[in-house]
């Protein structure tokens, strides 16, 4: 546990690009620099975390037959109001909610983790407008699909 005064840690920021990958694979890596496990000063109880920015995120590929057959899911709350949506529909409508939702899905499920959240940025292009930040291109041990 880190001892002492804190001060509000520099947080760097992370380029990613995901053209090719398998989406949980980057999201597995991903989800633990939100949360700050690759630093050594890391504490649970604490968002210790860096920045992340995805871009290409219409570019992530699923291995076998999950872009007919993976369901995402959403309900209303009232009676009748659940709605699927497969994962190659939901890729052409919003380009960037597969990753989000496998990303924020790894996060911790409390205040802490949708303040984790907010830390990822993800474009659907090559483009972003995160230049002030000077994000650092990340080099993940993911492989590329074939």
């Amino acid at each position: 546990m880190p001892k002492g005064p804190l001060p509000e840690p520099a947080r760097k920021w992370f380029l990613v690009d995901a053209t090719g990958l398998t989406v949980g694979r980057l999201a597995s890596q991903i989800a633990p620099i939100l949360m700050g496990k690759h630093h050594p000063r890391y504490t649970t109880f604490m968002d210790m975390g860096d920045g992340v920015i995805v871009i290409n995120a219409e570019k992530v590929v699923f291995r076998g037959n999950k872009w007919n057959q993976k369901l995402y899911r959403r309900h209303s709350g009232y009676p009748g109001g659940l709605r699927e949506m497969t994962a190659k529909d939901l890729l052409a409508r919003f380009p960037t909610r597969i990753l989000q939702h496998a990303i924020v899905g790894m996060l911790p499920k409390t205040k802490l983790g949708r303040q984790m959240a907010k830390k990822l940025r993800i474009y659907a292009g090559p483009n972003h407008p995160h230049q002030a930040q000077r994000p650092e291109p990340l080099a993940l041990d993911t492989l590329r699909a074939l």
